[in-house]
């Protein structure tokens, strides 16, 4: 097995297919094909469960390209370090679906005019979910919420965002969780920062006043429409309210000093590619 195996491994996985690889690699499709049966003799198992259609990984293939993609990503920050260079390779990021809807399309177009020999990845989830992918390497970086007291990572604030109350449109004014006369609370999933300080903001109502049911949906998009609806409350991000066009079906209400969080930026303490530096950098100076 070598880089170059590897580099052909991920990129076959990546496209779906030998025939988008190639054309990826700049290689004839025989050559990528040979490659791969090499890699699979060396290894000793098959990697993927080929049809006519698309090429499938295997638990072994699954299992190896995790390691594929440490190794590549490893030998990428060796060469930087050892000879600095202009961004290139790939760069992963995580993002909570907030930052990524209102503050990160501007920044990482930027970073596309500037540098598009990166290859730019974007994933979204909730915060906790992406600081352990950062931990665990499957993440370069990510924008998450708070910043994240670990010795093994790296937080660099970015900018300050203020949580809502949004209700359905005629609710009563809301200064305290005794004002809320809905009972369900709808949020992300479990590890949502935002979700938390929503259940914080609750309890101090009392248990009488903490929502009685909780309702998980994947998108802003949906939760605003469940709260237009009557379905429930729910805690949001002013720069997402601030992104709805059609005529407002809620209203909002302050969460007061509660409601102000910051948002980070997190990576590895030892992560110091040259994507990631003028990511940073870009992010920083869009603020």
């Amino acid at each position: 097995m070598d880089l170059a195996e590897l580099e052909i491994f991920r990129a076959v996985v990546a496209e779906g297919g030998v025939t988008r690889a190639a054309e990826r690699l700049n290689r004839v499709q025989s050559n990528v094909t040979t490659r791969i049966k090499q890699l699979e003799q060396s290894i000793g198992v098959p990697l993927f469960v080929r049809d006519r259609r698309r090429m499938v990984l295997t638990s072994a293939g699954e299992a190896l390209l995790d390691y594929a993609e440490r190794i590549l990503d490893l030998v990428q920050e060796a060469r930087q370090v050892v000879a600095p260079q202009s961004p290139r390779g790939r760069l992963r990021i995580g993002s909570m679906e907030s930052a990524a809807a209102s503050r990160l399309p501007g920044p990482l177009s930027e970073f596309h005019r500037r540098w598009p020999e990166v290859r730019l990845e974007l994933s979204t989830g909730p915060s906790e979910n992406l600081v352990t992918q950062v931990r665990e390497a499957r993440l370069d970086a990510a924008v998450v919420s708070g910043v994240i007291d670990d010795a093994m990572l790296e937080s660099t604030p970015l900018f300050k965002e203020e949580l809502l109350l949004v209700t359905p449109r005629l609710h009563r004014r809301v200064r305290a969780p005794q004002d809320v006369t809905l009972d369900t609370l709808i949020v992300f999933e479990q590890g949502c920062t935002y979700r938390r300080h929503a259940e914080q903001w609750f309890s101090r109502g009392g248990v009488g006043k903490r929502p009685a049911r909780i309702l998980e949906l994947a998108s802003y998009h949906a939760i605003l429409a469940c709260v237009a609806a009557g379905a429930g409350v729910a805690v949001v991000p002013r720069s997402v309210v601030a992104m709805q066009i059609e005529p407002h079906g809620f209203a909002t209400h302050s969460l007061g000093r509660e409601g102000r969080v910051v948002t980070c930026l997190v990576s590895r303490r030892e992560q110091s590619s040259a994507a990631l530096l003028a990511l940073r950098s870009l992010l920083l100076a869009s603020v």
